[in-house]
């Protein structure tokens, strides 16, 4: 079983409210999981980056621990660039894109983190869109910005569920590095309010506060600006693992990030 056939499963599975969000470039499900109700209200997003599929499970560990409040899980953002590092082929939905990948190394595909257009999902949000140090402008495994900001229909189906949504906070699980990131121009008043809930991941998994200097366009950084939230990624996985992690990785991500969306949504005070 591939990961969008597990997550599929997942999803058909749980009894909670649930929904499809949007589509993938090549067609395939978005889907979105509802954990508990009431305040605060937060949003968990996983596999934004193809070879970094083995954060979508963390999303069946987060549903059954629960939270406080409500909390919103979208397992599985970039399911065709998952399917791609994970089986090597986007499957039977390639079409006019097979030709594309000829250009690319079984390596390179392996560590794809691109959508099925070779947009990296995580630098095409509206965000000082264009203005990061590694971003590129040629389509390929990572880093390219896409035409503008919002052309995937991955990102814009995420963007057009936070704001019908309106999440208190939102967390991002990629890999690797055991790091998290939280800053991203926020006021004086806001910085400490994140620094402080960014404190209560760590204390929950262990991981240390970091800064992406340089890093632009990704979703956390569109929750800061766009609505002024609290917004967190946190990178999953030692460094001593390698790209893409899989199962054997697995249990130590499970154990040291089980309880952390949990800690922070005690911490969080809604918006408003």
């Amino acid at each position: 079983m591939n990961i969008y056939q597990e997550i599929t499963a997942f999803y058909q599975s749980v009894k909670t409210e649930k929904r499809i969000i949007g589509t993938s470039l090549l067609g395939r499900n978005l889907y979105a999981v509802k954990v508990g109700d009431g305040s605060p209200v937060g949003i968990a997003t996983y596999a934004i980056h193809g070879r970094e599929f083995i954060t979508a499970k963390l999303a069946r560990v987060h549903y059954y621990y629960g939270v406080k409040g409500t909390l919103w899980l979208v397992p599985l953002v970039n399911p065709d660039g998952a399917l791609l590092s994970e089986v090597g082929r986007w499957s039977a939905r390639g079409g006019e894109y097979d030709g594309f990948l000829s250009r690319f190394t079984a390596e390179e595909l392996r560590l794809w983190k691109a959508n099925a257009r070779g947009v990296d999902l995580n630098v095409n949000f509206d965000a000082e869109w264009g203005n990061g140090l590694k971003n590129t402008r040629t389509a390929g495994a990572e880093n390219y910005i896409g035409a503008k900001a919002f052309s995937e229909p991955e990102t814009r189906a995420l963007r057009d569920f936070t704001l019908r949504v309106r999440p208190d906070y939102t967390v991002s699980y990629h890999t690797k590095g055991e790091e998290i990131y939280w800053r991203f121009h926020q006021s004086a008043h806001t910085c400490l309010r994140d620094k402080r809930l960014a404190e209560v991941i760590s204390a929950a998994t262990g991981y240390p506060l970091r800064e992406a200097y340089g890093s632009v366009g990704g979703y956390k950084d569109w929750c800061i600006l766009t609505l002024g939230i609290p917004s967190f990624t946190v990178e999953v996985g030692s460094d001593d693992c390698k790209h893409p992690l899989g199962e054997r990785d697995f249990e130590r991500l499970k154990i040291k990030n089980d309880r952390a969306l949990y800690a922070l949504s005690m911490a969080v005070t809604p918006q408003g």
